[in-house]
């Protein structure tokens, strides 16, 4: 692992950085807490304040939460999906919900979500959590941000400080369009090159590399005043089941979980995650129920509250999701996770179903009311750690200036070329110089144009000195696709996951770029034409080479 100097962008990207949030933190999950200012007052208080300074910061929580309705704390458990603002304002009113999650449809621009934001915390008389799932790469859900490769390619990096700078970059934009809570960044250790659901997701294969990663990721978030998501525990990187679709069973044993999953998850608790994420998944090493260890109180309140010592949040993986769905109902599976140990149910299929569910078992003993109010407790401490209960309002014209602002960009383009990873070149076919180049493959538009802003001369492949192969996924298909371009040198670049690699034997050269996205396919011919040597190395197995490995020129 390559320990570099702080990006000298991400200093640039602080003016978007707002006052209210809070930074840092002091291990076992949460970020330090200042001490309050203002009051919620109005119609946000049900009774309590928080003090203006001195004595225990985070004291009043519990006189806040002892004059909350017990309907109103149901409902700070709930963080469920809206179709439109009067839809969102009429759960809030109705069920009292603690947040709600953000997908593409809710957001059409910077200044209109900024104003969509600042009138759902209107109509709300507890600050909301308003959250995305916002991972870059990968799983991407604002349709306006800034983008960056996703986290595997911050692995290859191999620099920390660029998982901080892109968290921080993407953090300043959410919270400059009023949302305060990201479910990010992925802790999962990829070891199965199978992985249907996590893949380049992760920031590789290495436990000690991830956690790294990991730790300065979440510093970059919270440091943008959001709420940040370690997931999934207790770790999803060794399934070939997507937990979408199925309920996956991960083998390992408490000995392996130790030595492989659990060190990015320990290390998200000593950097003070705010919140985190529960997997839909069966690990019989760590609890024979054959449940999922979102509904497993062995697995979150023995383990992650015991073993790993967390006292922050924890949020459960959508409950849509089949891997939660598949053993029991749409109402008793929210009952079963609070009992558990989860303090938040997202994305609840029937909210009104599942609202009721839990608060028929508050009302007839079976989650008492204690166990209540310690989820509700820690909902409202974090939303005190992360300046929400000092203010939410944001401003809807500066929104569309925070976001892709050119420093952003910059510091795009700089983690991008960071990442691209040179693993074969044989007899120093590259860096392309004096060449025709043919492109074919996925991107391959995008590829060529970006070639051409290099000074290559791009020709067809059948005309080509050398031909450029993208690939995406292809998997054992990248062999058969090699062979069919005939004797001209081939340059395989992958610009999914890496593993397309391992089928690139007869080609000349190859590379990694972990990402299809503009940022990545630039730095790719960048690095393709000399302009930028490769500095990347893999995070993961691939080519037969181990982790670590990378060439330049």
């Amino acid at each position: 692992m390559r320990v570099s100097r702080p990006l000298a962008l991400a200093a640039a990207v602080a003016f978007a950085v707002p006052a209210a949030g809070c930074g840092g933190g002091t291990g076992k999950g949460g970020p330090a807490s200042p001490a309050p200012s203002g009051t919620p007052g109005g119609p946000r208080s049900p009774g309590a304040r928080p003090p203006a300074g001195g004595g225990a910061p985070d004291a009043w929580v519990t006189g806040y939460v002892a004059r909350m309705s017990l309907a109103e704390k149901v409902g700070q458990l709930f963080v469920p999906t809206f179709s439109s603002r009067a839809d969102a304002i009429a759960a809030i009113r109705r069920y009292h919900v603690g947040g709600l999650i953000y997908f593409p449809g809710n957001m059409t621009s910077p200044r209109a979500t900024a104003a969509q934001s600042n009138a759902l915390q209107k109509a709300s008389k507890v600050p909301l959590l308003l959250g995305v799932d916002e991972e870059q790469g990968l799983v991407s859900r604002t349709p306006f941000i800034t983008r960056f490769p996703g986290n595997m390619a911050l692995g290859a990096t191999g620099r920390p400080a660029d998982a901080r700078a892109a968290a921080q970059v993407t953090g300043a934009e959410l919270r400059a369009v009023g949302i305060n809570q990201d479910f990010a960044p992925v802790a999962d250790v990829n070891v199965n090159p199978r992985n249907p659901v996590i893949g380049t997701r992760s920031f590789g294969a290495d436990p000690a590399r991830v956690s790294a990663m990991l730790a300065e990721a979440i510093r970059g978030y919270q440091a943008a005043g959001v709420a940040a998501t370690a997931k999934h525990f207790p770790g999803h990187g060794d399934t070939a089941t997507d937990s979408h679709t199925g309920l996956p069973v991960i083998t390992h044993s408490r000995r392996t979980w130790e030595r492989l999953d659990a060190p990015p998850f320990r290390a998200a608790v000593a950097a003070g995650v705010d919140m985190i994420m529960t997997a839909h998944i069966v690990v019989p090493g760590l609890d024979r129920s054959g449940g999922p260890s979102t509904l497993s109180r062995t697995v979150l309140t023995g383990l992650l509250r015991g073993a790993l010592g967390y006292r922050g949040v924890i949020v459960t993986d959508s409950l849509e999701m089949a891997g939660a769905r598949r053993r029991f109902g749409d109402a008793e599976v929210p009952v079963r996770a609070i009992a558990a140990g989860a303090d938040q149910l997202l994305m609840p299929p029937s909210l009104p179903r599942a609202y009721a569910a839990v608060l028929a078992a508050v009302r007839t003993g079976r989650i008492p009311v204690r166990r209540l109010d310690e989820s509700v407790a820690r909902v409202i401490l974090l939303k005190q750690r992360r300046g929400l209960f000092r203010g939410t309002a944001v401003d809807p014209v500066k929104a569309g200036a925070a976001v892709g602002a050119p420093a952003h960009r910059a510091a795009a383009r700089q983690v991008a070329e960071h990442a691209i990873t040179l693993v074969r070149n044989d007899r120093g076919l590259l860096p392309l110089r004096g060449r025709k180049v043919g492109v074919t493959g996925p991107r391959a538009d995008a590829l060529g144009a970006a070639l051409r802003g290099q000074g290559v001369r791009v020709t067809t492949p059948s005309a080509a000195d050398v031909t450029v192969l993208t690939t995406l996924n292809a998997g054992p298909a990248t062999a058969a696709r090699v062979r069919a371009l005939g004797a001209a040198p081939v340059v395989v670049a992958a610009l999914g996951r890496p593993y397309d690699l391992d089928h690139a034997e007869g080609a000349a050269a190859a590379l990694a770029a972990y990402s299809s996205g503009p940022a990545a396919i630039n730095a790719l011919a960048r690095v393709l034409t000399g302009a930028v040597k490769p500095s990347g190395h893999l995070p993961v197995p691939a080519a037969g080479k181990r982790v670590g490995h990378g060439l330049t020129y």
